[in-house]
């Protein structure tokens, strides 16, 4: 069972991942790594500590978009709880 108020420790936005959930995504996941809320996360791990950002315009040789995984604090909040913010 999820809990409805803290967001998973590790989320992925690509459907052949196992740490994929449409239901969560559709909710809205708030980003702030290192201080500074990003948009362009596809995927994250709270526990250790990075994202995966997309590489420019750079695609894979299966067509998927390359990604850098880059390490610091990471914070994570579901959107749709207006007024609150992640826990520090």
């Amino acid at each position: 069972m999820t809990d409805l108020t803290t967001p998973p420790d590790r989320l992925c936005n690509d459907p052949r991942s196992k740490f994929y959930d449409e239901a969560l995504l559709e909710r809205g996941i708030g980003i702030r790594f290192n201080g500074t809320e990003r948009t362009n996360v596809e995927e994250y791990c709270i526990s250790e500590g990075w994202v995966r950002v997309q590489a420019g315009k750079a695609l894979d040789r299966r067509g998927m978009p390359m990604t850098l995984k880059i390490k610091g604090k990471v914070e994570a909040w579901f959107k749709d709880a207006e007024g609150e913010t992640a826990a520090d």
